[in-house]
């Protein structure tokens, strides 16, 4: 099938590296290595930051230029795609082209990672609302990543063109990585992988400090990876001579890092659902984290990891006791992480659930509509 792709929210070749961008790529991946041909219809950004209706309005009147400017270029070269598959959609970052392209060429539309804001119906951010609902309205599949942006889209989206896809990941590099083997006597290795900003990521490692000062009578050691402009105010939280601070590295590093660690600690304030727990698992590590939005989905609790409740110090504190001081549930958690996620979070496994998925929206635009996906 012929696919084309945009992605609203981040283009997949931007600069910066985000887990919006790994898990684009990956989508991308998956269809391919299911023998789809995706082509990039479009880079068109419609994030922003701020809201307001004169900045929407403005993005609409170029998003539909640049539709009718693929639907032109279409038309020249006499080859329409079959599918229009557009990746991570919300009030922040609506879509006009699929959709508008889809009507021009009567084409199956299908929304990859959606998530809806019932709040923001109204304010600076209700025409960008109205326009996400317009797309998930067209869709003939909206696939959410994970069961809370599920629960969001259910008002909107009836139950045949609604489904999950969990996030997934080419997970070969961290399952071949040989695992290091902790020395008789040396403390819990510890592990936190965040990009260092304010807001929700300086948040979760204010809450990861709080925790191990509590723990500071216990045997364990710490290495950060991550960078940004909050570093400077991050770094102080931490005891100097129990925790490394790598920087920011590149993804080729990280197999082998993981490999030489025994839990990935991470409060996940706010977070959507956090690729390092996916590649952590893959590793073999065991997760203490927070149960924010699609982490559940991700990180089996109590068998591969232990949540606790988004923003909670004390039971965050708690989980981490229970790994550092138990080391055959530590064992059972890490042995657990590998199988789990071959199961559930591999490459393979998200490449055959997108398949069918898009199976199901050839049907539903066809008329032919049966029980949603399980």
């Amino acid at each position: 099938m012929q696919i084309a792709f945009t992605a609203p929210m981040k283009p997949l070749d931007d600069p910066v590296p985000s887990g919006d961008r790994t898990m684009g790529r990956l989508i991308v991946r998956a269809l391919q290595e299911r023998g789809h041909r995706v082509e990039t219809a479009s880079r068109f950004r419609a994030w922003r930051r701020d809201g307001g209706l004169a900045q929407q309005q403005d993005l609409e009147r170029a998003a539909r230029a640049d539709a009718e400017r693929i639907a032109q270029d279409w038309r020249r070269r006499g080859q329409v795609p079959d599918l229009f598959l557009t990746y991570h959609l919300y009030h922040k970052a609506p879509d006009w082209i699929g959709p508008a392209l889809a009507d021009a060429f009567d084409l199956p539309y299908v929304v990859v990672e959606a998530s809806r804001a019932p709040k923001r119906r109204t304010g600076p951010w209700a025409h960008g609302f109205a326009a996400a609902d317009a797309a998930l309205a067209r869709a003939d599949m909206v696939v959410a990543l994970h069961r809370a942006d599920l629960q969001c889209l259910t008002p909107a989206v009836a139950p045949e063109r609604l489904a999950v896809c969990p996030p997934f990941l080419d997970a070969t590099p961290f399952f071949e990585a040989a695992r290091v083997p902790r020395a008789k006597g040396e403390p819990v290795r510890l592990l936190a992988v965040g990009m260092m900003r304010d807001g929700d990521k300086a948040a979760s490692y204010r809450l990861l400090a709080e925790a191990l000062d509590r723990l500071g009578d216990r045997d364990w050691t710490l290495t950060i990876v991550g960078d940004g402009p909050a570093r400077a105010g991050i770094e102080p939280l931490f005891p100097p001579a129990r925790t490394t601070f790598a920087g920011a590295l590149p993804g080729e590093a990280m197999p082998a890092l993981y490999a030489r660690h025994d839990v990935l600690v991470w409060p996940a304030i706010r977070e959507a659902f956090g690729f390092a727990f996916l590649e952590a698992q893959a590793s073999g590590l065991a997760v203490v984290g927070g149960d924010a939005f699609g982490v559940p989905d991700v990180v089996a609790d109590g068998e591969t990891g232990l949540l606790s409740r988004e923003g909670d110090a004390a039971g965050f504190t708690a989980n981490l006791r229970r790994l550092i001081t138990d080391a055959a549930l530590l064992d059972r958690l890490s042995s657990a992480a590998r199988p789990y996620i071959a199961r559930r979070h591999a490459l393979n496994a998200g490449a055959e659930r997108l398949d069918t998925l898009l199976d199901a929206a050839l049907r539903n635009h066809g008329g032919q509509a049966t029980d949603p996906p399980s």
